[in-house]
């Protein structure tokens, strides 16, 4: 009877020991494409398995549980993999749980639905984040005006902004652009709509659509937006029913004195800024520092801060990466002025030399927002009419990688931020 017991525990801890999980490292040396191993992740995730992503632990690296389609996907998307036996992914947990290491183990549960907010007619390359997304193979649906006015955001997890211009003022293209034929149809298109959903100007059927986006974020949406759909966005809010539309925008003048009458306290992350008046310039306000840079192409770098990732697990998922030092990119908004972000917003990473903030996040209500300053993490100044960017020249990319941790950064279970 003893020799019988001892052999079915022998056989309960050899079958613990030979477990085994598929461990997705994160770090430069052992990975050959980070953008797909994100999507991986998602696909695991879709299949209801839950994944843990080890904060800080050879890159952010992702562990999952084997299984052989795990295993085949991971061999056709050309992800490096790495199959671990149960005892050393606990040997691996156990490491990463010392409170001496700045590690942290973080339980992601559910695919996050995903939404695009993004013109009809618009190619996946237009936009950094829809094309990050296709070439990781995960699934996202595009909304436009008409469906954020319909409540359709109640159906999403996740949302990032196109590159838009929430004041009404198409993009700030007049100067430059004003004769070309795509702008003119552009702005009829624009035009059009805004009738259709009931409004007058095309600035007040983007404040409604601001307005929507706020409220699905207070009320525990997750909002990701890039270049000019960062500081637009907090424009129409600070400047809800003011006037500051020129004549050429909006077919009437601006209301006189109207940045004395800005309410900064509307806003998500930016305060004291000062809007550009001139419709001939290529620039929304001070809150955007493509103008006030000096920084030449070979030293644009930023840095990502470094979080504790058992007290602000948050941070240290969004800032996730093989390298603390990412390559710069321009925008239409390149960069934040540091001075102009407010004090309850996070600077996860930045330019200290320049006074210029990269990559910010906060908490709004009961969601979240992150804004990414800059169009294509590896395009250094895109120019309408650019060819696209090819992600199988960049699958190691730190600049694409901020953008994909957030779009997992739902997924996650939540533990309260402690800063």
């Amino acid at each position: 009877m003893k020799n019988a017991l001892a052999f079915a525990l022998f056989f309960l801890l050899s079958l613990k020991a030979f477990a085994s999980y598929v461990l997705i490292p994160m770090d430069a040396d052992s990975q050959k494409n980070h953008l797909k191993a994100y999507g991986i992740t998602y696909w695991t995730l879709e299949k209801q398995l839950k994944v843990k992503w080890l904060l800080n632990y050879r890159g952010g690296s992702f562990l999952l549980p084997d299984t052989e389609s795990i295993q085949k996907e991971c061999q056709i998307r050309g992800i490096s993999f790495e199959v671990i036996s149960n005892t050393m992914a606990e040997t691996i947990l156990e490491d990463i749980s010392s409170p001496s290491k700045n590690m942290e183990a973080v339980v992601l549960e559910k695919a996050p639905k995903i939404a695009v907010y993004t013109p009809s007619g618009k190619q996946p390359w237009d936009d950094a984040v829809t094309m990050v997304l296709q070439y990781a193979e995960i699934p996202y649906e595009t909304v436009y005006d008409e469906e954020v006015l319909n409540d359709n955001l109640l159906l999403y997890d996740w949302l990032h902004l196109h590159h838009e211009d929430f004041t009404g003022q198409y993009g700030k293209f007049y100067g430059m652009y004003r004769a070309a034929s795509w702008y003119i149809n552009e702005k009829k298109s624009a035009e059009a709509l805004a009738s259709k959903l009931g409004y007058d100007k095309v600035s007040q059927a983007k404040l409604a659509v601001a307005l929507k986006i706020r409220d699905y974020v207070i009320g525990g949406g997750f909002m990701f937006a890039m270049c000019s759909a960062t500081d637009s966005f907090d424009i129409a809010l600070s400047a809800e029913g003011i006037d500051i539309c020129e004549p050429m925008f909006d077919g009437d003048g601006s209301e006189a004195g109207y940045q004395s009458k800005i309410d900064y306290n509307k806003t998500f992350a930016f305060k004291d800024f000062i809007l550009e008046r001139s419709p001939l310039i290529y620039e929304f306000s001070s809150i955007d520092m493509t103008r006030k840079r000096n920084v030449s192409k070979t030293t644009d770098y930023f840095s990502l801060m470094e979080f504790s990732a058992k007290w602000d697990p948050i941070p240290t998922m969004l800032c996730q990466n093989h390298t603390a030092l990412v390559k710069g990119f321009m925008g239409q908004t390149t960069s934040f002025t540091r001075d102009e972000i407010k004090s309850n917003v996070l600077i996860m990473g930045e330019t200290k030399s320049n006074g210029e903030a990269k990559y910010i996040h906060g908490i709004k209500g009961k969601g979240f927002f992150t804004f990414y300053g800059g169009h294509d993490p590896e395009d250094y100044q895109h120019r309408v009419g650019d060819a696209k960017t090819e992600l199988d020249l960049h699958p190691t990319s730190p600049g694409y990688r901020l953008i994909l941790n957030n779009v997992l950064f739902p997924a996650a279970r939540k533990k309260k931020q402690k800063t």
